[in-house]
């Protein structure tokens, strides 16, 4: 009976690799809103300090072309991130799928067999009132 009560996640977690966890945290961190501030802030960044403070010496003047290298290996890179994620939670998917699917057939044999005990329990039950009806 402890093998039904085992936290299929915990689980599933302890099993993962370092690369799928980093892919985890990655995608969690991306999704979040500290972190499109974060983003916001450096790109905003970026423009004053190449626009404004280093105006006559940018490392990257307007229009920013090194900022756009950057921003297009960061959008490759997190595509990658991604798809591993959503690979990932397809096969979690699948796997609580086949877990859901083993409960409810453990579950429909178990409720298979009270019903075959409630069966025999009103037979009996029948058996001894025709018993008392003829004493």
């Amino acid at each position: 009976m402890a093998d039904i009560r085992v936290n299929w996640h915990r689980r599933h977690k302890e099993g993962l690799s370092a690369g799928e966890r980093a892919a985890d945290t990655l995608r969690n961190g991306m999704g979040s809103w500290p972190f499109v501030g974060a983003f916001l802030a450096s790109m905003g960044a970026w423009a004053l300090v190449n626009t404004f403070v280093l105006a006559t010496n940018a490392w990257d003047p307007y229009p920013y072309i090194l900022l756009n290298l950057f921003l297009s290996m960061l959008a490759g890179l997190q595509g990658a991130i991604l798809l591993i994620a959503a690979k990932r939670q397809d096969a979690i998917a699948s796997a609580m799928a086949q877990h859901d699917y083993e409960t409810d057939v453990r579950a429909a044999a178990q409720i298979e067999m009270l019903m075959d005990i409630n069966a025999e329990q009103l037979r009996l039950l029948q058996e001894l009132r025709a018993i008392r009806d003829q004493s």
